[in-house]
Formats: structure tokens, C-alpha cells, sequence
């Protein structure tokens, strides 16, 4: 079982602390607000009252053995600064902080931040292509060059083989998996006689310029 904490149970981290807890983990849920950790309380394996900028508060919690600490105080700045460097000074692996803007992920980076979370930014994102292309059901941006995505199959790749489509020639694209409608489940690697149906969901991962050639298409 994979332990977690989340520290500040606003909006973003009480679902963050929730959908962990619901998905079997070990999860630790902080605030200063005894409402809010109260609330937290059904689901998660522990909710504290405790101040985070209290560095050995922190230290008493063991967090060093955590798989990663998400770290979510609202618009308080200053305050996600000193806990995502005490975080680190502590010993944590992972540190995912959410950030007010770019300065601000900008100095979450340099004090100790593995990852840096803009939900409003993300989803914003994510929102906007789905209306945009609504063939395209996710983005998840691998690295800065390679993207993985998934998609329902635009109309000229219907009833042909991959084989036929020949996308890594044409496009530097790799079907990596192909998800089909229940029962039938989830082909990982599809052979290149495989036939595109029109339910298929297609996931595609190849460097971020390419795979813009088959948005282009969508």
C-alpha cells in the first residue's frame, strides 16, 4: 500500500486527498482549519490539525517515507515556499506543490518542488482542446518533446489496417494501444493486420510536433 500526504485541504487538495484514499492508499490529510479536517476525516487513513510551517511538527511525521507529499495552500505564497523547503530539507522524494503562477513555480523549483501542479491552468487547457477537437479524448505530455494522447479515429483511418495506414512512416507515430468497447477490452501493441472500427480508441505517443500533424486531421 502506497502512503501519501496532502497538506492544505482546500478544493483542490481535499479531492486530491479523497481520490487517493478512494483508490486504496495510505493517506495523511493536514490543515490549520479544524472544519476542513473534519471534513477529510471519512477519507483519509489520518487527518491532522497541524501547522505546516512548523518544521518539526513535520519532522515528527515521518514523511521521508511518504511516496510523495502534495502540498495545496491556496493563494498563501509564502507559505507553500517554507513547507516545500522544509519538505525537502526533510528528506522527501516527491514534492508536487500547487503554484499561483509562474514566479511563483519558478521559486517552488528552486527550493525543493519536483513537480509543480496549475490545475485551473491545466484543466483550462484540457477544456479548451476537447471543445476544439472533440475527437481527441486526453493529452498527457510526456516529456518536453514527446506527447501520449488518445483519440477516437479520424473518418480516413476507418476499416484500414495499420498496416495500410502506415502511421510511422507518415507521421512518426506509434499506436501504442488500442481500447475497444466492453467486453471486448483493451488491445496493448495491435498487430499491423489489426483493423481500425469506429468505436476504437486509439492512443498515440511521438514527439509533440508530429503528433500535431494527426490533431491537424481531427
Amino acid at each position: 500500500m502506497k502512503k501519501f500526504t496532502v497538506i492544505g485541504l482546500g478544493n483542490f487538495g481535499f479531492h486530491a486527498a479523497k481520490a487517493l484514499f478512494e483508490e486504496g492508499n495510505e493517506v495523511i490529510a493536514i490543515d490549520t482549519d479544524r472544519v476542513k479536517v473534519q471534513a477529510i476525516d471519512p477519507y483519509a487513513t489520518e487527518a491532522i490539525v497541524l501547522d505546516a510551517t512548523d518544521k518539526e511538527a513535520l519532522r515528527s511525521l515521518g514523511l521521508e517515507e511518504m511516496v510523495a507529499v502534495i502540498v495545496s495552500t491556496g493563494t498563501r505564497i509564502s507559505i507553500s515556499i517554507m513547507i516545500c523547503l522544509y519538505l525537502n530539507e526533510l528528506g522527501v522524494k516527491r514534492i508536487l506543490v500547487k503554484a499561483i503562477d509562474p514566479d511563483h513555480e519558478k521559486i517552488l523549483l528552486k527550493v525543493g518542488a519536483t513537480e509543480v501542479i496549475h490545475p485551473e491552468r491545466d484543466m483550462a487547457i484540457r477544456t479548451s482542446r476537447a471543445l476544439s477537437r472533440p475527437n481527441m479524448l486526453d493529452f498527457i505530455p510526456i516529456s518536453d518533446d514527446f506527447d501520449l494522447i488518445q483519440i477516437s479515429p479520424p473518418q480516413e483511418f476507418l476499416h484500414h489496417s495499420l498496416k495500410d495506414l502506415n502511421l510511422r512512416a507518415k507521421y512518426n507515430v506509434h499506436i501504442i494501444a488500442i481500447k475497444k468497447p466492453a467486453p471486448k477490452g483493451f488491445v496493448l501493441v495491435p498487430p499491423a493486420d489489426y483493423e481500425i472500427q469506429a468505436k476504437d480508441i486509439l492512443m498515440l505517443l511521438g514527439k509533440s510536433e508530429d503528433i500535431k500533424k494527426i490533431k491537424v486531421l481531427m
